[in-house]
């Protein structure tokens, strides 16, 4: 299910109760102007959530709490620049610093606090798409939105006012100091942890990185000293020249990642134009809009895409080889083999998906032997872990079509062992074990593809060929109806024998309707036409 629309028209609250009332796995896309969160739901349960461009502050949440010492903080920092792909809560409780039940709580708020920064966007758009999961996570939490929305509310009705008082992050303010010590005024902790930061030098967005402290806080705080009158503002920060570019091309290329991950391929897109706008020859967002062209089915594009980033140094196998797969989906099977060897010698031996490749460019080019024997090698380079199903359903077609169907049927029945919800490994096993003879195996797997997707005309129409062959022709004609029904145009063949069973039970009319179906489809079928003239001549 894919929920998409405007958070004026919708507001955030409202999608995440409609979320938590249907029980949604998948992941929840909000973007306001250049900002982009995630919510992730798992079961209508919000289980992460994640701002981009937003300083990760699960350590300085740790020290504030008092569950982590600044130092300790400071020192797991350094050892996690050392262990690259090591995330900082892994690190804490591998050293003992911390709890795992304590880093998980501390966890929660951070995703709490990040649900109720997105309650403040009023503007910008939402996009659900299913089945999607945080990526790379220690701890996953499990939050019942509805426990958040009451705080979330109250948090929107403060901010209008702080809003006031703050209506920038990048406003610098000064503070009286002297008027504060004379006043003698009872501050809050978090007014306590600010009063050192107000500079007259940091802006908002500073404060609220130094101090550790989120932003409602920050914001809180400060509105409740400037309505004192304790703080005054002094003008606006202004960027560092020097770096201005590199930031808004790490700003840009982050957008563009999780506009991918989470599908929203057209606004993934604008991000990596603006990244190859500010920098020309950067490799990674070149790639990525060859990806999402491919995604979008813009083969053109995604191959002048891949075709500049080939020309970039340090180009490596995966530019190659979805190089290849815009070749191929063009019909330039020449330079798809070219490309992919091209992939070889630029480190992808080792890599599964580009044998995988090869092997499905020997089909399509009618050379079965030597894409049984790619799609074989490739198998060992997936380790341990069991391969893609889509290795599963081109390894069986090679072997079947090189004439190994013994091998062929191994192959597949691994497959389902290993994906049971791949409706089309079921239905190629189901053909595998039908040429073989199995027959009574064959319609157990057909039977088992259908419960995992009843809507796939294929099935239908094989389970149909199969009961036909065994002489259940009633069956036979409800599995063809079935198929048609889901794709109509499945098929000149099965509208003819829908017609030849029809005929047989005495339907004549339908019958020659259905043979003129086929008809429409492939007006050469000889059988079709020749039933059709027959029936119409006896009339």
């Amino acid at each position: 299910m894919a929920i998409r629309g405007s958070l004026k028209e919708a507001s955030l609250p409202d999608v995440l109760q409609l979320l938590a009332m249907g029980k949604k796995s998948g992941c929840l896309s909000v973007t306001h102007r250049n900002n982009f969160g995630s919510i992730f739901f798992d079961s209508g349960k919000i289980c992460y959530a994640s701002i981009v461009n937003r300083r990760d502050r699960l350590g300085d949440i740790l020290v504030k709490s008092g569950l982590l010492t600044q130092a300790h903080l400071d020192e797991v920092v350094g050892m996690q620049a050392k262990a690259r792909g090591q995330r900082l809560g892994e690190l804490l409780v591998e050293k003992q610093m911390i709890t795992r039940e304590n880093l998980h709580a501390q966890i929660r708020i951070q995703i709490e606090e990040a649900v109720y920064f997105l309650f403040t966007w009023a503007e910008g758009t939402f996009n659900f798409e299913s089945d999607i999961r945080p990526e790379e996570q220690d701890f996953l939490v499990s939050i019942n939105p509805e426990s958040l929305l009451l705080e979330g509310a109250r948090r929107v009705d403060e901010w209008s006012l702080i809003e006031k008082k703050v209506p920038s992050f990048d406003l610098v303010f000064e503070l009286d100091r002297r008027r504060l010590v004379e006043s003698d005024a009872h501050l809050t902790s978090e007014q306590k942890a600010l009063v050192p930061l107000i500079d007259g030098r940091r802006d908002v967005a500073t404060i609220v990185d130094d101090s550790g402290l989120v932003e409602f806080e920050v914001g809180k705080a400060l509105y409740g000293l400037a309505t004192a009158g304790f703080l005054h503002r002094v003008g606006k920060s202004k960027p560092q020249e020097a770096n201005t570019a590199d930031v808004r091309v790490e700003e840009h290329r982050n957008l563009g990642l999780a506009f991918y991950k989470t599908g929203m391929l057209d606004e993934a897109l604008r991000e990596f134009r603006r990244v190859v706008e500010l920098r020309p020859d950067d490799l990674g967002a070149r790639f990525h809009l060859g990806l999402s062209h491919l995604r979008l089915g813009k083969w053109s594009d995604a191959l002048s895409d891949f075709e500049t980033a080939s020309r970039q140094r340090g180009a490596k196998a995966a530019v190659f080889l979805n190089l290849a797969l815009a070749q191929e989906r063009l019909g330039r099977l020449d330079d798809a083999q070219a490309s992919l060897q091209e992939a070889l010698i630029r480190g992808g031996e080792g890599e599964p998906r580009v044998h995988l490749s090869l092997g499905i460019l020997h089909l399509r080019q009618g050379l079965f032997a030597d894409a049984d024997s790619r799609l074989r090698h490739a198998r060992p380079l997936y380790g341990d872990k069991a391969p893609a199903a889509v290795w599963f359903h081109w390894a069986g077609l090679a072997a079947a079509l090189a004439g190994h169907l013994p091998n062929a049927i191994a192959v597949l029945r691994e497959g389902v062992k290993a994906h049971p919800h791949a409706a089309a490994l079921h239905n190629n096993l189901a053909v595998a074990l039908a040429l073989d003879g199995q027959g009574d195996d064959a319609l157990h797997a057909i039977d088992l593809g259908i419960t995992a997707d009843p809507g796939m005309a294929q099935l239908h129409r094989n389970r149909g060929d199969l009961l036909l062959e065994a002489g259940r022709h009633e069956q036979a004609l409800d599995e063809y109806r079935r198929a048609v029904k889901q794709h109509e145009t499945l098929g000149p063949e099965v509208w003819a024998r829908i017609g030849s069973l029809l005929s047989s039970q005495g339907d004549i009319l339908e019958a020659e309707r259905a043979w003129e179906r086929a008809l429409v489809l492939d007006p050469s079928h000889r059988e079709a036409r020749h039933r059709l003239s027959t029936s119409r001549g006896d009339r």
